[in-house]
């Protein structure tokens, strides 16, 4: 795979797909720039080279071709200040308007195309439309591994059409060295954490870490249908019915395998999904009727904590709790400053992107983890063994 410092941009009109699917507010103003903050350095290098920028992304989930509040026109004044130059905008990614706006870029500009998902074709990897794109530039960067697990137009389909110009951004460098720095050669003891809602969402990455950690924890709704499968009183706490013959296979993988596998002994729990709602302290497997754990107890805390903190390596992906409800995010952010702690103490802490990295950046952790990755789902299909169809297409210079 030939990555951005294997290549000499000067000249060179660089076609980049990036992952500008930034949170905007009702104003069009973007809340949260992280995205976009990860690939400035792929972009500085190309024009330091004295290469000129083509961005293409998607943003949001339009359904009916183009929509105002999912223009990426709204990210051109943020742009032109993260870059201090005048970011170019193309109002279509198809257009003979576009086409001639790249062609006439200067080493040093910097061009924002429309959103690619303005048209159908782009998450149908039409041929078609990937040749079309094609043409806007003489070199292919893909720097967005948050869509690399999707063989869209601009992220499988498109490489295609640069047999010998096409390049891995630092971005998807660096998501894909970390994701493996937990799958190979890891310093023991190794902790995964699990977290979030739902035991289908997390199946198969859970399967595979049996057969490499040292201690599984669980936390998060998930947990809740392991304690109801034990046959505990889950009150109105989050439950995969279909699941609990699944959360038990689990267990007994765990115990065959040597895994420590963590799953929380008590719960806060609330009478109403509020942070405005009665809370009390309960037994994980002893939750009353009508109530509902949202969030790991202070036992819990207390076991997680001790066995993060002796950990060398650790991969967390998923929440412990309802987070974003201040009465109930002490688990996440006690889970945050064990990973942190460990950290310092010289362990390597991957965060899984999505939620994790949301409560990592809440509390103001994201420089004392070793790295939060971007990827979301992409890093989970990797971590699962998945071939990933970003990736795959970046890995073979010729076709």
């Amino acid at each position: 795979m030939k990555t951005v410092d294997q290549y000499n941009f000067a000249g060179k009109k660089a076609l980049i797909r990036v992952d500008f699917n930034v949170p905007l507010d009702k104003d069009f103003k973007i809340t949260d720039d992280t995205r976009i903050r990860a690939v400035v350095p792929t972009i500085n290098k190309i024009l330091q080279d004295g290469g000129s920028v083509i961005l293409m992304s998607h943003l949001g989930r339009p359904k009916t071709g183009s929509e105002e509040k999912y223009s990426l026109k709204h990210l051109v004044n943020h742009l032109s200040k993260t870059f201090n130059t005048d970011v170019k905008f193309a109002d279509d990614c198809m257009s003979e308007k576009a086409l001639h706006m790249a062609q006439d870029l200067e080493p040093g500009q910097i061009l924002l195309l429309e959103n690619l998902r303005f048209y159908k074709e782009e998450e149908q990897g039409d041929a078609e439309f990937a040749r079309k794109l094609s043409r806007l530039g003489n070199v292919y960067v893909n720097d967005a591994f948050g869509t690399a697990h999707r063989e869209h137009a601009s992220t499988a389909v498109i490489a295609r059409y640069f047999p010998n110009d096409r390049v891995c951004g630092y971005v998807m460098q660096a998501e894909l060295d970390n994701a493996r720095k937990v799958l190979d050669n890891v310093e023991r003891p190794y902790t995964a954490i699990m977290g979030g809602a739902k035991i289908s969402d997390k199946i198969m990455i859970i399967e595979r870490l049996l057969d490499k950690v040292d201690n599984l924890i669980i936390g998060g709704g998930m947990a809740y249908t392991f304690a109801k499968a034990q046959g505990g009183d889950i009150g109105n706490s989050l439950l995969e019915a279909d699941k609990m013959d699944l959360a038990l296979t689990l267990i007994q993988k765990a115990k065959e395998k040597g895994v420590n596998l963590l799953l929380p002994q008590d719960s806060v729990i609330a009478d109403a999904f509020s942070n405005d709602a009665n809370v009390d302290l309960a037994d994980n497997h002893h939750i009353p009727v009508n109530w509902m754990g949202l969030d790991i107890g202070p036992e819990a805390r207390e076991a997680f904590e001790t066995v993060i903190r002796n950990s060398k390596t650790i991969l967390w992906n998923g929440p412990m709790g309802v987070f974003e409800m201040p009465n109930f995010s002490l688990g996440t952010k006690a889970v945050a400053d064990a990973v942190v702690d460990a950290t310092r103490n010289g362990a390597f802490s991957l965060i899984g992107g999505g939620d994790s990295a949301a409560a990592v950046n809440l509390f103001n952790y994201g420089d004392q983890v070793s790295y939060v990755s971007t990827g979301g789902g992409a890093l989970l299909e990797y971590m699962e063994g998945k071939t990933l169809p970003g990736v795959h297409a970046l890995e073979t210079q010729t076709v």
